[in-house]
C-alpha cells in the first residue's frame, strides 16, 4: 500500500486500500479513515472554526434530534471533493476502529430539565451542569434530588470546571463573565470580567498552584486573573463591565441618535446571583492570537510533559485553527503566559474537546475525528475516526476513553491503561478498539462527566434534549467487597429484577409470573442465609414467601421477635393510553425518583427491609429475630392468606412486634408512622324480584314493587342528618381521645399547616384528619361499608337493621346481603420501644421537617443526611389514621 498520497490518483488508491481492508477477512477490526490535512496559508487573524452562528444552533437545538441519525455510526472513506491533499499514513498512525458492541451500558438514572445542558462537572457528591438559559443546577449523587439551582448568568453557561481541591466551582458564559463559586453552598465568591470585548467564554481552567483562573474565549485570546489577596484590590470602574458598554456593532447608533443602553432579558436581572469580589482582568494579562480561532477548550495538567517540571502545572488548550498548544504558566500574573509547545497544524479542523491520559493527550475534532498525541515527544500517534458528527465530548476514565458526539451517540474505546483496569484479556485483541456504542440521547451530546461514587463507575452525560443521564460502568469491573459490604446499587438491581416480574394477581394469565415472582424472592432470601419456605394457600392461589433471620447467638434468651409483613403482587399497570413515561415492568430512575409498577407498593419496602436486615446481620447487629411473610394476594383481598398463617402457626411462632410498609404518606416530604387503622367491610345488598324486567310504560303500575326503589329506600335508612350513622350499638365502642392523641394531631396539623398554610385554619384541618382517621364512616360506593368496632358484630348489626327496615316495606322482594371482605381494625401504641426506635431511625436518616422551598443551595448540607440531621428535630412525625 501507498505510505503517502499526494496527488488525487495516489489518495484514491489509498481510499481503494480502505475500502479493501474493510471488506477483508478481519472486518471486526477495521482501518479508520484519515481526516486529510490541507495546507492553507493564514493571513492575520482567520477563524477556521465554526461560525459562532453554527455553534449557537448547535446550543439552543433544545429538544430536537440530530439530523444525521447515526445507527449505524459507521466509518466513512475521506471525500477526496476538495481536490490534493497532503496525507501522511505511515502504519503505525493508523487507528483501527472496531465495529464494537452495541449493546448500551445500564441507564442508572436521567434528570431532565426545561434547557439544553450544556457543560458539566462533578464533585464527590454532587453533578453540575449549566444550561442554555444560563442556570447552575446541582444534583445530589445519592439520591438524584435537584438540591440547588441558580441563576448564574444572563446568557450560556458554556463551560464549567471544579478546582483541583474542590473548593471553588468555574463558571463562563456568553455574557463574557465568569464566576466562581463555593461548590457546596453556591454563594458565588467571584466575579471576574475583561474590558476587552472577548466575546463569549468557551473555556475555563483554575491552577490550584498560582491561584490563577485562566479562560479561553471567542476572540481568540486567553486572559487570567490572579484571585490572591482579591479582597485588597480597589474596586473596578463599572463602565468597563460588559453589561455598561455598548457592543460594537449590536449597539451601534445612527448619526445624531442616541445610544441604546444594554439590559438583560425582562425578568432575570432580578434572580440573577450576586455576591463576592467583583475582579477586572488587567489589560496587561491577556495573550493575543492565542490560537487563529476560537479557544473552545482548556486543560489545567500537572507532570504531563517532560517539556516542564513535574511538579509545576501546565496549561493545554485547543483552537479552532485545529491545533493544540502547551504554556507555561508563571506565578507572578504580570508575566506572558509562555508557549513551549504546538501540535497539530492550521487545518481549520476546530479541536471541541480535550482530554489527558499520563502523557498521552486526545483531542476530539470537526467531523468526528479523536487524535492521539504524545506530550513528550510532541507527535501525532494515532487518528480516529469515532463518530459522523463533532467530537463535543471526550473523558478519561477507568482506563477507557468515553467521547460523545453531536449525533448523540456515546463510545467507549480500550487504550494503554485498560490493562491495568481489566482483570482478564477476554474480548480484548488490542489497544483503541471500540468497547461499546450506544445512543446516549435524541439531542446533541454537548458535555460529560465521570465519577466513582459509593464503589460503583459513573460516565455522565448532558444532551440538548435537556438531559442528563447517569451510565453505571460497575457492572463490568466489580469491585471485591468485604464480608458485610452492600453497596447501594446491589440493592437497585435487585429491585429492577423484582419489578420486571409482572406479578399481577387479578389475572390469571399472570399466573407463572406470580410464581415465577415468588420463587425469586425466596431464592433472594436464601442467598442471604434466611431459613425459607413456600407457603401453599387454598384453591391454587399465589403462594406466601416465609422467610427467618435468626439474630445474634448470645441474645437468644431475650431477644424479641419482629414479622415484617408485605405482599409481591400489584395491580395491572396497561399502557394503551400513554399514562406511563416508561414500561412499568422495566424500573428507570428519573428525576431523583424510581419508576416502575411495585416501586413503592410493596416491591420496593421488601428490597428496603430485606437489605437492612442483611447488613445488620453481615456487621453483627442483629439482635432480634426477624421473620418475613411475603404474600402474593394482597391486591386481591388477600385470598388464602389468613388460613396459611393458620396452617403455619408453629412454623411461624411467636411475634413481639409487626411491621409493614403498605401505607402513604401526606405528601413527598413528611415521612409517616403509620400506628393504627380503621376496620373496613364489604357488604354488596342486592333486592331482587320474582318478576321478569317489564316495560314501564306499558306494564308498569303502583302494584309492582320495583327493586331499585326498595333499595334505595333501605340504604336511606342507613344515614341520617350531618351524616349520622343509624345502625344501632355502630357508635358503643369507639375509644376516647386521649390527651397523647390530641396533641399528636396537633402536631401533625402544625406541620402541614406551616409547610402548606393554603390548607386552611387548623381546626378545620385537625377535625377534617380525625374524621377521616379515626371517626368511622359509612359509604354507598360500590357499596362499601366502614365500621369501628369488632366486624363481626358490625356484620351483625348490619344485617338486623337492614331486614328490620326491608320488613318495613312489605315488599314482595327478597332481600340478599353478601360480605365480600372484611378486616379487623387495629391500634399499636406509638410510645412502645419498637415505634420510637423506628422513629429515632427515620429521622436520623430523614431529618427535621422544613417549610417546602424551592430547590436552594446546598450550604452546609454536602449530603441529604448531613443536612437534615442539622437541625432540631420536631417532637413527634407520627401518622394517624
Amino acid at each position: 500500500m501507498p505510505t503517502q498520497a499526494t496527488t488525487p490518483q495516489e489518495y484514491r488508491r489509498f481510499e481503494r486500500w480502505n475500502a479493501c481492508a474493510r471488506t477483508s477477512s478481519f472486518r471486526d477490526s477495521v482501518i479508520a479513515s484519515l481526516m486529510p490535512l490541507q495546507y492553507r496559508s493564514v493571513e492575520g487573524l482567520v477563524d477556521h472554526g465554526p461560525s459562532l452562528d453554527s455553534l449557537r444552533r448547535y446550543w439552543s437545538s433544545s429538544n430536537t434530534s440530530s439530523s444525521d441519525q447515526d445507527s449505524e455510526e459507521a466509518l466513512n472513506t475521506p471525500s477526496s471533493e476538495d481536490g490534493d491533499r497532503h496525507i501522511t499514513a505511515d502504519r503505525s498512525t493508523l487507528a483501527q476502529s472496531a465495529d464494537g458492541d452495541d449493546s448500551s451500558p445500564e441507564l442508572f438514572h436521567r434528570v431532565q430539565h426545561d434547557s439544553s445542558i450544556l457543560a458539566l462537572t462533578v464533585s464527590d457528591k454532587f453533578i453540575y451542569a449549566g444550561t442554555q438559559d444560563g442556570d447552575i443546577l446541582a444534583w445530589s449523587l445519592a439520591s438524584y434530588e435537584l438540591v440547588a439551582r441558580i441563576k448564574a448568568h444572563k446568557r450560556a453557561v458554556l463551560c464549567l470546571t471544579l478546582s483541583q481541591d474542590g473548593q471553588l466551582l468555574f463558571s463562563g458564559a456568553g455574557d463574557a463573565i465568569v464566576n466562581a463559586w463555593c461548590p457546596y453552598s453556591l454563594k458565588r465568591k467571584y466575579h471576574i470580567y475583561s474590558t476587552y470585548d472577548v466575546g463569549d467564554i468557551f473555556s475555563v481552567a483554575y491552577s490550584t498552584q498560582f491561584q490563577t483562573i485562566y479562560l479561553g474565549a471567542q476572540n481568540t485570546s486567553i486572559q487570567w486573573c490572579s484571585l490572591k489577596d482579591s479582597d485588597s484590590r480597589q474596586t473596578p470602574n463599572e463602565e468597563g463591565h460588559p453589561d455598561k458598554r455598548n457592543h460594537r456593532f449590536f449597539d451601534s447608533k445612527q448619526a445624531g441618535a442616541k445610544a441604546p443602553t444594554r439590559s438583560a432579558s425582562p425578568g432575570r436581572s432580578a434572580q440573577l446571583a450576586t455576591g463576592g469580589d467583583i475582579l477586572e482582568i488587567d489589560q496587561a494579562h491577556m495573550k493575543h492570537y492565542a490560537h487563529f480561532g476560537y479557544v473552545y477548550c482548556m486543560l489545567m495538567v500537572r507532570g504531563a510533559s517532560r517539556l516542564i517540571e513535574a511538579d509545576e502545572d501546565m496549561l493545554i488548550s485547543g483552537g479552532g485553527d485545529g491545533s493544540i498548544k502547551l504554556w507555561k504558566l508563571s506565578d507572578d500574573p504580570n508575566d506572558v503566559i509562555e508557549e513551549i509547545a504546538c501540535l497539530g497544524e492550521d487545518d481549520a479542523e476546530s479541536v471541541l474537546s480535550l482530554a489527558l491520559d499520563g502523557s498521552f493527550l486526545y483531542s476530539g475534532k470537526l467531523r468526528g475525528v479523536i487524535e492521539l498525541w504524545d506530550l513528550d515527544t510532541k507527535q501525532k500517534l494515532r487518528v480516529i475516526k469515532a463518530h459522523n458528527g463533532d467530537v463535543m465530548a471526550l473523558q478519561m476514565g477507568w482506563g477507557f476513553l468515553f467521547s460523545a458526539g453531536a449525533t448523540g451517540f456515546s463510545r467507549k474505546y480500550s487504550t494503554v491503561q485498560y490493562g491495568q483496569y481489566n482483570r482478564s484479556s477476554e474480548n480484548f485483541s488490542q489497544k483503541y478498539q471500540c468497547m461499546n456504542r450506544w445512543k446516549s440521547h435524541e439531542g446533541k451530546v454537548m458535555a460529560s462527566a465521570t465519577t466513582n461514587y459509593n464503589g460503583q463507575r459513573f460516565y455522565i452525560t448532558g444532551a440538548s434534549d435537556s438531559s442528563v443521564s447517569i451510565w453505571n460502568f460497575s457492572e463490568t469491573h466489580p469491585r471485591a467487597n468485604s464480608v458485610g459490604e452492600f453497596q447501594e446499587d446491589v440493592l437497585i438491581k435487585s429491585l429492577q429484577e423484582f419489578v420486571s416480574y409482572k406479578t399481577i394477581s387479578s389475572r390469571p394469565d399472570h399466573a407463572e409470573d406470580c410464581r415465577r415472582g415468588a420463587t425469586f424472592l425466596r431464592k433472594l432470601f436464601k442467598k442471604y442465609g434466611a431459613e425459607t419456605e413456600m407457603l401453599n394457600t387454598d384453591n391454587h392461589h399465589n403462594p406466601v414467601v416465609f422467610a427467618r433471620f435468626s439474630g445474634k447467638q448470645a441474645t437468644s434468651a431475650k431477644r424479641k421477635k419482629i414479622l415484617f409483613y408485605g405482599h409481591y403482587d400489584v395491580v395491572g399497570a396497561d399502557d394503551k393510553k400513554g399514562n406511563w413515561i416508561i414500561d412499568p415492568f422495566q424500573m428507570k430512575g428519573i428525576n431523583g425518583y424510581l419508576y416502575g409498577r411495585g416501586v413503592s407498593d410493596n416491591k420496593g419496602p421488601i428490597m428496603a427491609a430485606l437489605y437492612a436486615v442483611v447488613d445488620c446481620k453481615n456487621e453483627g447487629l442483629l439482635d432480634s429475630d426477624v421473620v418475613f411473610l411475603i404474600e402474593g394476594e394482597e391486591e386481591s383481598g388477600s385470598r388464602g392468606f389468613m388460613e396459611a398463617v393458620k396452617r403455619n402457626k408453629e412454623l411461624i411462632g411467636d411475634i413481639d412486634y409487626i411491621l409493614l410498609a403498605n401505607s402513604y404518606w401526606l405528601d413527598d416530604d413528611v415521612p409517616c408512622l403509620t400506628y393504627g387503622l380503621r376496620g373496613v367491610l364489604h357488604a354488596t345488598i342486592s333486592v331482587d324480584s320474582n318478576h321478569p324486567d317489564v316495560h314501564s310504560g306499558v306494564d308498569g303500575s303502583f302494584m309492582m314493587d320495583e327493586p331499585l326503589f326498595d333499595l334505595t329506600s333501605i340504604l336511606s335508612e342507613l344515614k341520617g342528618r350531618h351524616n349520622h350513622i343509624k345502625i344501632p350499638g355502630f357508635y358503643d365502642n369507639i375509644l376516647p381521645v386521649t390527651e397523647a392523641e390530641e396533641a399528636r394531631y396537633d402536631d401533625i396539623t402544625e406541620t402541614l399547616i406551616r409547610r402548606n398554610p393554603e390548607l386552611g385554619p387548623a381546626s378545620a384541618l385537625k377535625a377534617s384528619l380525625m374524621a377521616r382517621w379515626r371517626q368511622p364512616n359509612l359509604t354507598v360506593h360500590r357499596y362499601k361499608v366502614s365500621g369501628p368496632d369488632e366486624v363481626e358484630d358490625v356484620i351483625e348489626s348490619l344485617k338486623t337493621y337492614l331486614n328490620a327496615a326491608f320488613q318495613e316495606l312489605d315488599t314482595h322482594n327478597h332481600l340478599t346481603i353478601t360480605i365480600d371482605n372484611q378486616a379487623e381494625p387495629w391500634l399499636g401504641n406509638p410510645d412502645n420501644a419498637i415505634f420510637q426506635t423506628l422513629e429515632k431511625a427515620i429521622m436520623e436518616v430523614w431529618g427535621p421537617i422544613d417549610p417546602p422551598t424551592r430547590p436552594s443551595p446546598p450550604e452546609g448540607r454536602p449530603e441529604t443526611a448531613e443536612r437534615l440531621t442539622s437541625q432540631p428535630q420536631p417532637q413527634t412525625h407520627a401518622r394517624n389514621r
